[in-house]
């Protein structure tokens, strides 16, 4: 038998995909498995803001096209690209264990973010980072950058920025760890919903499902329900900073929320906790605590409908 894989082309998706294609070949013994390298709108337009670009799912849209069309059998994305909404006739049908979802500093000289000179150059492709970093540090100077993670540490490199802030997720997979600086915690930086987290979608009862099903983790499942929860009750999209991060503690889960403007001069935050049973309702019910705290007013000015 054989699985087509479809997936983006850059480092980061191959090895996500190296990762799921060297444990199906472990619990399947000569299972065939071919890598479909496909370009997404997100790769093609990599100098333009991602605000720019319209529609959702950027990074996304045509892999699940070539999965409805059978051109592939099994997709794996990052789960944080994946719109909140899955398409008719398909479905995520594992969810493996995530890696850490923090955020980190990468900087020339290892300079932590507390001491980074006034005026330093941080460069980011995320309006959640950026809202959060200015926050933090409204004397820095947040740098627009976009691209694979080798692009941005060879900007760094050349002095085009003073400093980045990355997934840790994407360095570890890519043995990059000896770069950070620093680990940034929720405290400082709000990971983005289901960062860390890989979605492996495949059609509607098609018998792909099944042979994925060991994969699938429970707890990191409950954890991206409650955040896409959140995130699904704001309107989705990322056109405006919100972070999201779930822990699952004993018999319980932990969602931590946060909404801002894009300068970071207003930020909303907020906690729930309860049954992790309850995971999506949870972040919906936070979702709605912020907005009538006042972060409705934050989406409306960035055309978000709540």
């Amino acid at each position: 038998m054989m699985i087509r894989i479809g997936t983006r082309g850059s480092a980061l998706a191959l090895a996500q995909v190296g990762w799921v294609k060297q444990k199906l070949g472990e619990r399947y013994p000569g299972l065939k498995i071919e890598t479909v390298t496909i370009k997404t709108s997100g790769d093609r337009f990599l100098n333009t803001p991602i605000k720019a670009i319209a529609g959702k799912g950027i990074f996304v849209k045509e892999i699940e096209e070539a999965l409805l069309g059978s051109e592939i059998d099994l997709a794996v994305h990052s789960m944080k690209d994946l719109p909140t909404e899955i398409p008719s006739g398909l479905v995520i049908g594992a969810i493996p264990e995530r890696e850490d979802p923090s955020d980190v500093l990468v900087s020339t000289r290892q300079i932590p973010l507390k001491d980074l000179p006034s005026g330093a150059r941080v460069g980011t492709g995320s309006l959640r980072r950026r809202a959060q970093v200015l926050y933090y540090r409204p004397d820095l100077v947040v740098h627009p950058i976009r691209g694979n993670i080798d692009s941005r540490l060879r900007k760094l490199d050349r002095g085009e920025v003073d400093a980045l802030i990355l997934a840790l997720a994407g360095l570890k997979r890519l043995g990059c760890e000896s770069r950070i600086t620093e680990y940034l915690g929720p405290e400082v930086s709000v990971s983005a919903v289901a960062q860390g987290a890989l979605a492996l979608e495949c059609r509607e009862g098609d018998p792909v499902a099944a042979q994925i099903g060991f994969l699938h983790h429970r707890f990191t499942a409950l954890e991206v329900a409650a955040e896409r929860g959140f995130l699904k009750r704001l309107g989705g999209g990322c056109h405006i900073p919100v972070g999201a991060r779930a822990w699952i503690e004993k018999d319980q889960i932990r969602i931590l929320g946060m909404v801002a403007d894009v300068d970071g001069r207003k930020m909303f935050r907020g906690e729930i906790r309860g049954s992790f049973e309850e995971a999506e309702n949870l972040g919906r019910e936070l979702a709605e605590r912020l907005l009538k705290e006042g972060a409705d007013r934050v989406l409306d000015v960035g055309g978000q409908k709540v």
